[in-house]
């Protein structure tokens, strides 16, 4: 049963972390306010996650600052899809079964 439970915090965790950089990454392209508690709520809990994937393309041979698009979102959106596999597995393999 506690399996069970984590299996689904952690799906719900992953979906709510992907929900928020969607929002961010759409807020990046409308012309709102970044002093709007909303949108600095969402830059707030989604700047630990995407900043490491910008610096590491700052310091890659392409370099952030040639790019127009931040690709920074995409990174993190394909790291936290592996964690989440990788942590649902051994929740699955080692709690449930």
């Amino acid at each position: 049963m506690l399996g069970i439970v984590l299996y689904y915090l952690a799906v719900y965790f992953f979906r709510l972390l992907e929900i928020l950089i969607f929002i961010r990454v759409v807020l990046s392209w409308l012309p709102v306010k970044r002093q709007h508690t909303f949108v600095q709520l969402i830059y707030k809990l989604t700047e630990p996650l995407l900043a490491p994937s910008r610096n590491l393309l700052e310091k890659s041979a392409i370099g952030a600052s040639r790019l127009m698009v931040d690709f920074s979102p995409v990174i993190t959106l394909i790291v936290l899809d592996f964690i989440r596999m990788c942590i649902l597995y051994f929740i699955g393999k080692y709690l449930i079964f």
